[in-house]
C-alpha cells in the first residue's frame, strides 16, 4: 500500500539523519559551536525591549560563534545542506499524495530548490531593514507568476519558506521538527481520509491503490481487413 510504504521510508529516512548526526556530534563534539542550531532558543528567550520591534529584535545565531571565512563557509554550507535534507522528505509527501493528472513536477523542484534559496537571502538580509526593502522591490520587479493547481500546493511552498527562514537564522531543528510535524499530519489526513464525501473533487488520491500492482492495459486486437483484400 502506498501509505504505509511512504510511512516506513519517512520514519526510516529520519532515524537515519538522526543516528548519523548522533555519531558525528560525538565523534567531532567541537561542532556543536559551530552548526546552525539553537535559533529557536534565542528567539523564544530573547528579551524584548521597550518601543522595539520584531525587526530590531531577530539575531541571526551565527554571528555568536563564526569568527572567520572558514568557519562562516562551514556554517552556510551545513545550513543549506540541512535545509535540503529537510525538505526532500516533503517532496516525497506530495510525490505519494498527489493525482496523477494533477502532478506538477515543476512544484518538486520548488520544494527541493526554494528553501536553499530563501536560507541565501535571509543570511544576506539579517537585520538590514534597507536590504529587507531592497529585496522586496527586486522580487516586484520580477514579478513571479504560477497559478497553483490547488489551494493545498500552497502549503508545501509555506513549509518550503519556512524551512529556509528556520535553516537562514540558524534554527535547523525548527526546520526538522515542521518537516516531521507536516510529512506525519498529511499522512494521518491521508489514512483517516478526513474530509472526503463519496463524489467529491479528491485532492489526495486513494491511498489504498497501488500502482505498481496495477493490472497491466489490455492490447487491443487488430482491425480485421476489409472484405476482398487478399491475404498474405
Amino acid at each position: 500500500m502506498k501509505a504505509w510504504r511512504l510511512f516506513a521510508q519517512l520514519s526510516a529516512y529520519y532515524l537515519v539523519i538522526a543516528v548519523l548526526v548522533y555519531a558525528a556530534l560525538m565523534l567531532f563534539p567541537w561542532v556543536r559551536d559551530y552548526l546552525p542550531v539553537g535559533g529557536v532558543e534565542e528567539l523564544i528567550n530573547q528579551p524584548q525591549q521597550a518601543g522595539a520591534n520584531g525587526l530590531t529584535g531577530v539575531q541571526v545565531q551565527q554571528t555568536e560563534n563564526v569568527a572567520n571565512l572558514g568557519e562562516s563557509l562551514f556554517w552556510l554550507s551545513t545550513a543549506i545542506v540541512g535545509a535540503l535534507l529537510t525538505a526532500l522528505p516533503v517532496s516525497w509527501t506530495y510525490m505519494a499524495i498527489r493525482h496523477g493528472d494533477e502532478y506538477d513536477q515543476s512544484l518538486i523542484s520548488t520544494i527541493i530548490i526554494l528553501p536553499l534559496v530563501v536560507t541565501g537571502i535571509v543570511v544576506i538580509v539579517q537585520n538590514s531593514l534597507a536590504l529587507a526593502f531592497s529585496l522586496a522591490g527586486i522580487a516586484g520587479a520580477v514579478r513571479f507568476k504560477n497559478s497553483l493547481k490547488s489551494s493545498g500546493d500552497a502549503l508545501f511552498i509555506l513549509l518550503s519558506v519556512g524551512i529556509g527562514l528556520s535553516a537562514g537564522i540558524g534554527a535547523v531543528e525548527l526546520a526538522v521538527v515542521m518537516s516531521v510535524a507536516f510529512n506525519y499530519g498529511f499522512l494521518a489526513l491521508w489514512f483517516t481520509e478526513y474530509g472526503e464525501r463519496e463524489g467529491m473533487k479528491r485532492y489526495m488520491s486513494d491511498f489504498e491503490i497501488d500502482q505498481a500492482a496495477a493490472p497491466p492495459t489490455a492490447v487491443r486486437p487488430a482491425a480485421a481487413p476489409p472484405a476482398g483484400t487478399p491475404a498474405e
